[in-house]
């Protein structure tokens, strides 16, 4: 069963006539940009957002991503994307769902990880920053 995590942020995106194919529906690789959204808002209510982890000294590149596709997408229709918080000691590990806004119908599955690199030594971290671990205790705990 897929974890639903310590913590969450829901998202709205409305689909944008851009991001959608010839068949009206959303493009496979867009999905990937409103997950971008959701995580920018999971870490910004976690108080460790992008700029804060460049400040910390650690860039946080995504080394796993995982999609499922249960139904398109298309356009105007507006979506939640719920961004749950699985992991963070180690690596930032985000389950996410992508819902129909109006019915709550079930649409896309997926998965980030995320790990810490330093970015003066370039070295991956094992443990996830104190700065980072720090922030995230504040909302979880």
């Amino acid at each position: 069963m897929r974890s639903k995590g310590f913590f969450h942020v829901d998202t709205e995106v409305l689909v944008p006539f851009f991001d959608v194919d010839t068949m009206n529906v959303v493009w496979h690789g867009h999905y990937v940009k409103y997950l971008e959204v959701a995580r920018c808002a999971l870490l910004d209510q976690l108080g460790h957002n992008y700029t804060q982890m460049v400040e910390s000294g650690y860039a946080w590149p995504v080394i796993d991503l995982q999609l499922r596709y249960v139904r398109g997408a298309v356009f105007g229709q507006r979506l939640t994307v719920r961004a749950n918080l699985v992991e963070w000691e180690n690596r930032l590990k985000i389950n996410y769902l992508i819902s129909d806004a109006v019915t709550g119908e079930r649409l896309t599955r997926a998965c980030t990880v995320q790990v810490a690199v330093d970015m003066q030594t370039r070295e991956m971290q094992l443990v996830s920053p104190k700065a980072f671990t720090d922030a995230v205790a504040k909302v979880v705990s």
